[in-house]
């Protein structure tokens, strides 16, 4: 995928040396293929290099069931509009056991509510909305996440809830478009 589409062209990745090393990170973490938000991401190699690490410790270094994470990062994807988040993160989903009724009722403007989530994926999914479209987390909820998650998880889904809210910022701001399918990593 090209930066086709996107507001700004592709970058040349190797342009200087931090360029270079920056996408030889992308690159490592990726499994070799860069993506079109990768390459936006060239634009600066500090922030490179620092994104890669932080989205590689949210999506495969945390506690959380992998259920709740994909869960919450498609929830972030429609709440926010953000394709390029879904194309990638369904594949996964899919992987960790999020169903088609699943995936058609996140899509939905009162998700948290259908019957087709467990009790834990649903409060998930209630923090999720709570902290993206309000931001502030009623105490209610929060004490009711904390009788479902231990303080680590609890803090592990609140990092992957703002963490992919800024994925989906940056990819809109810039209209990163959807690449052909999963982003891995």
């Amino acid at each position: 995928m090209t930066g086709s589409g996107a507001r700004l062209p592709d970058p040349p990745e190797d342009g200087d040396p931090a360029t270079a090393a920056a996408a030889a990170v992308l690159r490592a973490r990726r499994r070799g293929e860069l993506s079109g938000l990768d390459r936006m991401l060239l634009y600066s190699p500090p922030v490179a290099e620092g994104w890669s690490a932080l989205l590689g410790a949210l999506r495969n270094r945390t506690t959380l069931t992998p259920d709740l994470t994909e869960l919450a990062v498609l929830r972030i994807s429609v709440l926010n509009d953000a394709p390029f988040e879904w194309t990638s993160h369904e594949p996964a989903a899919r992987r960790a056991g999020v169903t088609d009724e699943q995936l058609v009722a996140l899509r939905t403007l009162d998700a948290t509510e259908a019957p087709v989530f467990s009790p834990v994926q649903a409060l998930a999914l209630r923090f999720t909305d709570a902290s993206s479209r309000a931001i502030a987390v009623p105490d209610a909820l929060f004490a009711e996440l904390r009788e479902h998650l231990d303080d680590r998880q609890v803090v592990e889904l609140a990092a992957i809830v703002a963490g992919y809210a800024m994925v989906s910022r940056f990819l809109v701001a810039l209209r990163v478009p959807p690449g052909d399918g999963e982003v891995s990593g």
